[in-house]
């Protein structure tokens, strides 16, 4: 499980303020591939994608912050409940559950959230996460 910070951006490399750009055009559809995105910025196709899923910038509002969390649970009574339990109580408002059919006895999770009035840190809740019994391989896929 990886550390999250949050890093002025004069410190870091100016190859991963590019990729947030690149990803931002995108995303507001101003352009329609990649490939004219990461060319616009000046960046390779290869970067951009060793890092898109790794760096994001803090929403000016944070009051309506938003995390997505992937994870894999064993296919028995009471996990999900367990880990909605816990996000609850450490003030996580849940938005979207999406699970998959379990094959061998494990499905995927993906829970997107309200992080906006959490009183611990998205780490810390994920590392909680990881240590209920069925619960394995929890990932922050996305902080808006």
């Amino acid at each position: 499980m990886g550390k999250y910070y949050i890093v002025d951006s004069d410190i870091l490399p100016e190859i991963l303020d590019k990729v947030v750009k690149a990803r931002d055009l995108i995303q507001r559809g101003e352009v329609r591939q990649i490939s004219e995105a990461v060319k616009q910025v000046g960046i390779s196709r290869g970067t951009y994608y060793k890092y898109k899923d790794y760096v994001f910038v803090p929403s000016e509002k944070l009051s309506a912050r938003k995390a997505v969390i992937s994870m894999r649970l064993h296919h028995r009574f009471g996990i999900l409940s367990s880990v909605l339990d816990m996000m609850s109580q450490f003030k996580a408002n849940i938005i979207t559950i999406n699970q998959s059919i379990p094959i061998h006895d494990m499905a995927s999770a993906v829970i997107s959230f309200d992080l906006s009035q959490m009183d611990i840190a998205v780490e810390d809740l994920i590392n909680r996460l990881e240590r209920i019994e069925g619960v394995s391989n929890v990932r922050l896929e996305l902080v808006e």
